[in-house]
């Protein structure tokens, strides 16, 4: 796992976004996995600049959505397929057939099979995109969850409940019940990238990044992935103890990179 500690919320989001650019250049058929939730915002604004300068096209990529509410369909506002319409599909030249997200109103057990099916049929995720809960879920993967489960129905906690209050109004219907890409699936991805921003994080990072592998904390799984990327802003970062050693890493990794390109041109 590497740990980058960027110096803003602004940073976090420009290096995310030039992850998953890169993958697109040399993969212009590249399967993404993607996320909800305020973090990515900032990355999918991002994406749609660059798409907008010519810079990137997402003609030929496929998507996955990590989960979506069971109980609701795609057209209501309160939808994660609404949502990533809004926030990014209607905005690049995605093949809307080409983004899948799960049906909140099919059969759950069913669709979650065959959610995990179309998967591997295409290849499986080549890059992962993950928020942070506070409670330390990736997906809709509550504490507890078995670390390597599939692609299921979850209940979502009190505690994710209240979090995600604020996006309802009163008396609104607010699912209890998910369909979440498991652990298990999230791991298999060839490259997860996790970003998280803000006080509100830091103890999820703490126990994600060095604290012991458990369930407790569903993210502390991708310390056991062997391209796994965590980006965070000085807030979310505030209770890791390895600073100088994260640093180091960064500079070190980025050298190398500067140096495999420079070889790659002399070929």
């Amino acid at each position: 796992m590497q740990v980058v500690i960027a110096e803003s919320a602004q940073e976090v989001a420009q290096l995310g976004t030039d992850h998953i650019s890169k993958l697109i250049a040399k993969k212009q058929n590249a399967v993404l996995g993607l996320a909800t939730g305020s973090t990515p915002i900032a990355i999918y604004q991002q994406l749609i600049s660059r798409h907008q300068q010519g810079l990137l096209s997402f003609k030929q990529t496929h998507s996955f959505n990590l989960d979506e509410y069971i109980g609701i369909d795609g057209e209501h506002h309160q939808s994660y397929r609404h949502f990533m319409n809004r926030q990014l599909f209607n905005h690049i030249d995605i093949d809307i057939n080409n983004t899948h997200i799960p049906d909140g109103m099919a059969d759950p057990a069913q669709e979650a099979e065959r959610y995990e099916a179309l998967i591997d049929d295409l290849g499986g995720i080549d890059l992962q995109l993950l928020g942070l809960g506070s409670n330390g879920h990736i997906g809709f993967n509550e504490p507890c969850s078995s670390l390597g489960s599939k692609t299921r129905i979850k209940t979502l906690t009190p505690e994710t409940l209240r979090d995600n209050q604020r996006f309802f109004a009163d008396n609104e219907f607010q699912p209890t019940l998910a369909i979440t890409m498991g652990i298990g699936t999230i791991l298999e991805a060839r490259k997860a990238l996790l970003l998280a921003t803000g006080n509100a994080k830091a103890e999820a990072v703490r126990l994600m990044v060095e604290g012991p592998l458990s369930a407790s904390c569903p993210a502390s799984a991708l310390q056991m992935h062997p391209h796994a990327v965590v980006i965070v802003d000085p807030e979310a970062g505030a209770l890791l103890t390895h600073h100088e050693y994260y640093q180091r890493v960064r500079t070190e990794t980025d050298q190398l990179a500067v140096a495999t390109s420079a070889m790659d041109q002399i070929r």
